[in-house]
Formats: C-alpha cells, sequence, structure tokens
C-alpha cells in the first residue's frame, strides 16, 4: 500500500484519503511513509513492518515475563537448535604478556594494510552524552564531539593516517585506505557528518576513499502494550536499530563489492567514542592476526570495568540437534547477565564475571565472511536482536510536554555476527580448541583497548567512567606510560577520583604518527623531566626530544605533520606522505613559563580549551624546521617559522642566538634530516639520518 501513496505531492495524497492536510502535518506524513518504506524494505528478512512488530512483542512478552531483556537470536538458536549450551571463560592471545608475539602481529598488520578497510558505525543517537550546538542549541551526534581540540571523528581518521605514515616510512609508498561509515538520520546525523568530511576537504583523502551507508530509523514501543510511542500525528518516536544492522545494510549498499573494488580482503571496525582503540599496536595486532591466518572475525579484548554499560567475550560450547559439537569466541550484552547468572556487582575473585574479558566493538572481520551473513535473507543478518527496555525514554510530545516512558525498540548488535562463525566437530573437544577456531580474541591492558567519551559527566559521579574527563586521564596514563621508560621523569597519575574536582595533574597530547607504535615513539624521545602543572603538545612525526625539561606550557604545531598535499587529476587534494613535513630538534633544553591558569573555571581539558598564562608556542608553516639546542626559554615566546625555513635557536653572549635561514632547495622535499624506520626481525628500528 506504501507503494501506491503519492510521496511526493501533497494534494494528491490528501484526494486519495479523502481528508484535507496541513502544509505541516503533509512533512510529517512524507517523513512518516519514508520510515515505514525503509523499514518495509529494510526488514524484509523478517517480514517487514509486521515482522519488526511481531518479533518486538515476542521480546516484550518474553522480557515482561522474565523481568529481563531477552535476546531473540539466542532465544530461537538455543532452544530450538541445541541440546545442550555452556558457557566458558576465552582463551585470549594475551598482547602485554607475549609481547615478542604482539611485536610480529602488529608488523602483520602493518604489511598487509593494502588489503585492509575501515568501518565506522556512526549511526546511534548518543543521547547519554548530551551533546548541544552551542549556537543553535540543536542535538548533535557523538562524531561531532570536539575531544581534545577536533571532533570524534577526525580523531579516528587521525589515526587511521598515522598507521598510513608508519607504513610509508617502513615500504616507502604510499597507503590509503577506503572508509565505509554508516550513518543515520537521527539527530541529522548524516548530513552533519558528511559535511564535516567536506568542510575538511576528505582529509586529503579524496572523496572516492569514502563511502556512506545511512541506516533507518526504528519506532519504539511502549513496555506496558508494545504500541508505538508518538510525539505527534504521523510522528512515532524513532531511534536507530542499534549497529547490528550494518552487515545486511552494507550488502544492501554494495559496500562490501566497494571494498573488493579497492583491492581489500578484511576490515577493522571501531566505534567513535573509543578515543584510545588505535594505542599502541593493538588494532594492528588484531588485523595482522586475523589476515595472517586467515580468520573470520576477531575481537580487541580487556579486563572488564565492573557496572560499566559494556558485555563480555566468552567461548560458547553447544551440542546441537545432529549430535555435533561447536565452538565459537561470542558476546553477551551487559543487558543479559542475569539470563546467564552473571551478576553485575562489585568484582570479587569467586565472580563469575571476573572470568570474562570486556567486550569493546573493536574488531576484525574477513569481508567475504561477513558479506555471506549480511546477504542470508533471513533473521541470521541481523545478529543479537534485543528488545532492552531497562532504559527509560524520553520525548517530547505535540505540546511540548516531555515524557519519559519505560519502553525500547528492536535492536541488533554487530558483535554477535560471531554467531555464525562457529566451528563444528563430531565429538566434544573442549580443551584446546581455541586455537583453531575461525575466531579469535586478542587482550591488552585496559586503558591501551578502551576509554570511552560516550556519556555526560553526572555531579555525583566519582568514577568518571565512560566520560570524556575519565577518557582524557587514560590518555594522560598512556603518555606517561609511554614516556617514563624514555628517562624522562614525570609525576605518577593516581586513581580518577583524586581528579573529579581538580582536572588532570598535567597534560600531555601527542600526534599519533610520532608512533603510533610506542617502540617508534620511544626512539624519538630521551631524558629529561616533565613536572606536575604542565603542557605538552606535540604535533609534528618527524621530532627528536634529548634531554628536555618542561616546567609549563610547550605546544608545538606543524601544518605539515605527516606530509602535504598535492592535487591529483580529478581536481581534489590527496596528502602525499613524508613530503615536505615539518620537523622539530630539541636537545639539553629548558622550557620554563607560568603555563597553562589552572585556577580558571572556564577551562575544559577534555576539549584541550584551557587558559594559559604563558607559552612556547612553535608553529611549522609547510616544510619549516625548528632547532633548539643547549639553551633557556623562559617566559611567553611565539616562533612561527616560514614555509621553506629554518629556525635555529643556541646560546649566544647575550642570551638567545636565533638564525633563520632558508632551506636548500635540493633539500626542499626531503627536509635537512629525518627518520629512517628499518625492520630487524619482529622490532621497527629508528636512525637519524642528516643530509
Amino acid at each position: 500500500m506504501i507503494d501506491k501513496w503519492d510521496v511526493n505531492g501533497g494534494e494528491g495524497l490528501g484526494k486519495k484519503l479523502d481528508v484535507k492536510f496541513r502544509d505541516e502535518e503533509i512533512g510529517a506524513l512524507r517523513t512518516l511513509l519514508k520510515t515505514l518504506r525503509e523499514m518495509e524494505e529494510f526488514y524484509d528478512c523478517i517480514g517487514g513492518i509486521i515482522g519488526y512488530q511481531i518479533v518486538a512483542l515476542e521480546l516484550l512478552t518474553q522480557s515482561t515475563y522474565e523481568g529481563e531483556p531477552t535476546n531473540w537470536s539466542h532465544h530461537i538458536n538455543e532452544s530450538m537448535e541445541c541440546q545442550f549450551l555452556e558457557i566458558h571463560p576465552p582463551g585470549v592471545l594475551d598482547l602485554s604478556q607475549d609481547t615478542e608475539y604482539a611485536y610480529q602481529a602488529a608488523l602483520w598488520g602493518i604489511e598487509g594494510l593494502l588489503d585492509l578497510g575501515e568501518i565506522y558505525p556512526l549511526g546511534g543517537s548518543a543521547d547519554r552524552l548530551g551533546l548541544v550546538d552551542p549556537d543553535t542549541g540543536e542535538c548533535l551526534p557523538a562524531a561531532m564531539l570536539p575531544y581534545c581540540g577536533r571532533t570524534l571523528l577526525e580523531g579516528l581518521i587521525r589515526d587511521l593516517q598515522a598507521r598510513e605514515f608508519l607504513y610509508f616510512k617502513m615500504y616507502g609508498k604510499q597507503c590509503i585506505t577506503p572508509v565505509a561509515i554508516m550513518t543515520s538520520s537521527a539527530k541529522n546525523n548524516h548530513e552533519r557528518i558528511t559535511s564535516l568530511c567536506e568542510r575538511l576537504r576528505w582529509f586529503g583523502r579524496g572523496r572516492s576513499s569514502f563511502q556512506f551507508f545511512e541506516q533507518p530509523l526504528v519506532p519504539a514501543v511502549g513496555a506496558e502494550d508494545g504500541q508505538w510511542l508518538v510525539s505527534g500525528q504521523f510522528m512515532p518516536v524513532c531511534k536507530p536499530g542499534g549497529h547490528g544492522v550494518i552487515w545486511k545494510l552494507a550488502y544492501d549498499k554494495g559496500i562490501f563489492q566497494w571494498f573488493y573494488d579497492h583491492g581489500r580482503k578484511g576490515a577493522t571496525v571501531r566505534q567513535v567514542s573509543n578515543v584510545v582503540a588505535a594505542t599502541d599496536l593493538t588494532l594492528l595486532a588484531l588485523a595482522g592476526i586475523g589476515l595472517r591466518h586467515g580468520k573470520k572475525l576477531g575481537f580487541a579484548s580487556c579486563k572488564r570495568n565492573s557496572g560499566a554499560t559494556e558485555g563480555i567475550n566468552v567461548l560458547i560450547e553447544k551440542k546441537i540437534l545432529d549430535g555435533k559439537w561447536a565452538y565459537g569466541f561470542s558476546c553477551i550484552e551487559y543487558t543479559e547477565f542475569d539470563k546467564f547468572g552473571i551478576t553485575d556487582g562489585p568484582l570479587s575473585p569467586n565472580s563469575l564475571q571476573a572470568e570474562f574479558p570486556a567486550n569493546t566493538n573493536i574488531m576484525y572481520v574477513d569481508l567475504p565472511s561477513a558479506e555471506l551473513i549480511g546477504s542470508s535473507n533471513n533473521e541470521t543478518c541481523l545478529p543479537g536482536m534485543v528488545l532492552n527496555i531497562k532504559k527509560p525514554i524520553t520525548y517530547m510530545d505535540q505540546f511540548g510536554i516531555q515524557h519519559c516512558v519505560s519502553g525500547g525498540r528492536l535492536e541488533c548488535t554487530m558483535q554477535n555476527i560471531a554467531d555464525n562463525f562457529f566451528n563444528t566437530y563430531s565429538s566434544r573437544c573442549y580443551k584446546g580448541v581455541e586455537d583453531v577456531l575461525d575466531t579469535f580474541i586478542v587482550y591488552n591492558e585496559r586503558r591501551k583497548v578502551t576509554s570511552s567519551a560516550k556519556k555526560k559527566r553526572r555531579q555525583d559521579d566519582k568514577t568518571l567512567h565512560q566520560t570524556p574527563e575519565g577518557s582524557l586521564l587514560d590518555i594522560i596514563r598512556n603518555a606517561y606510560d609511554l614516556l617514563s621508560h624514555c628517562d624522562i621523569k614525570i609525576p605518577e597519575i593516581e586513581g580518577n577520583d583524586k581528579y573529579v574536582d581538580s582536572g588532570p595533574p598535567f597534560l600531555i597530547l601527542l600526534h599519533p604518527a610520532l608512533g603510533p607504535l610506542w617502540e617508534v615513539t620511544r626512539q624519538k624521545f630521551h631524558g629529561g623531566s616533565i613536572s606536575k602543572g604542565s603542557e605538552l603538545q606535540i604535533e609534528v612525526a618527524e621530532f627528536l626530544w634529548r634531554d628536555v625539561q618542561l616546567d609549563g606550557s610547550l605546544i608545538i604545531m606543524a601544518e605539515n605533520v605527516m606530509g602535504s598535499t598535492r592535487i591529483d587529476e580529478n581536481g581534489e587534494p590527496i596528502l602525499q606522505y613524508g613530503l615536505r613535513c615539518g620537523r622539530c630538534k630539541l636537545q639539553n633544553v629548558k622550557v620554563r613559563n607560568e603555563g597553562i591558569d589552572w585556577t580558571s573555571r572556564d577551562n575544559t581539558y577534555w576539549k584541550h580549551d584551557v587558559q594559559r598564562f604563558e607559552a612556547l608556542k612553535v608553529i611549522l608553516h609547510g616544510n619549516a624546521e625548528f632547532e633548539v639546542a643547549d639553551v633557556t626559554i623562559q617566559g611567553n615566546h611565539v616562533f612561527e617559522v616560514p614555509d621553506g625555513y629554518k629556525l635555529k635557536i643556541t646560546s649566544g653572549n647575550s642570551g638567545l642566538s636565533v638564525q633563520l635561514n632558508p632551506i636548500e632547495e635540493k633539500l626542499m622535499d626531503s627536509g635537512n634530516w629525518f627518520w629512517n624506520y628499518k625492520i630487524k626481525g619482529a622490532h621497527i628500528h629508528l636512525e637519524l639520518v642528516e643530509l
């Protein structure tokens, strides 16, 4: 019937229904018809709109009966297709313990970068973040959160480019990874994200390296009667249907074929709110193992925080109806813990939850395997369907009255695609089976794997878990771990509760292209100290720190962090890695100034929006170079070096000796010096080359 309605012509629509509509009603009806048509088409695998409602009612009935959320896929599959099911703590590849294997796996990941794509599920509404446009008051999606001086989406691309820069430094070849982004219309998500990419000129990657696919919105149902919640005439309350729709949607929209056209075999999947996912080697090792061993799916995992809204990774063992035994790694959402006898209170040595690592939604997927699931014309292509009615739904009706009711919408979970990759055996073989499965789990220290800026901090929250404030502290802890191993003295960081009211003890923000592998970064830093209350921001990849003592603020900003752009045949600027990079050397330098005003109430540290008394700021335009040796720089200074010049500061008879000289024409592209990356065994060694 929807296909016969005239969505585009208001008059025709009214005549066919023998009703007169106001303009705003016609607009609302058009939106409703668009939503219904998208639902009917997308959920065809379960019966369209009617099938969606039936599944929602079934789940609601089970949830009401059992007093808990129910996973429909598990309920149907496990009750009808197996005789026995048991969950076990999974065996993991612990990157923090087997460091040599971790380095080797990371090298596999770098080598395989030309075989990898990147997938970002950005369609969620991120209601817990409470992000609004300060100018218009409009709600914003999580990807637009201004974090450490840039949006979260810019942070994802920046991390990806750091890996590509590492590939260039190791192999001398350009690599641009294709990125597929799932958006939605929630909070104008799709338009805002595409506009950001256009405004930033596609990050110097070209429009053709991005593909967008928009997930449909689905209606929320009330927990009391299963009826759709409505905010006005023709206006159901709609939300995105969870990130699990990504596999079917990717198939429907040709995303898998697009990746194949770019020569890709696998992809890494990462959520936008997790700001530490690319720290050190976790992501590279995950992809490396998946590619090297032909795995269908891999998870990056870590220790789980009690009370966090995150699920767990498990090993599932089940005896299916034909008498065979099936094994595979999977996930259990935190909303289902009660169903599996897992308590979510304080951890104890005997707690079942303590045995299971956290599911972080960082994944490696084999693209043909994922496509096979996404193309299946049944409920399999919508993994982990669940109706979670634990969270209240807040909405405004047509009279401006706010409602807060118990309800939910049918959601899918992308990580539960793993349920389709079980290996089967003729007999029970629980011991040792994990090494030969098509799925795998890598494990690392938590703050190298996950720390999210996914919810707005409450005033009474002392833990700061999953808030921008808490994730910034984890970034700083990572910086401490990174630099303290370089013989740099830095104050230790205490627990989050110590900084609830005071802000962090210091700020260190390092561009990921300095590594991103820590063993690379650590060869660029050695000696010196960073005092409490100091601020260090390094936005340049070709960088040397030797015996620098920092007491105050030091900010080094390069226009060409990893290279410079050139216009391609399509008229688009493309970043050429290694070409005309900015460069900075600091040797035996003392930097002393008043730095940040830590008492200012205007400081928002996680935005890197702070008030300063003084700072030493270096701005490198184009391929500019900055070198300082054997001096003390005290007070407030800004050194701005023009493109094509080298500024050198040394000690003179009456203080600082400042020399500004042009770079030789033959050295314009390469610079006066650079780091040469060499592979030795499973490690990367750096050599400083002077020209």
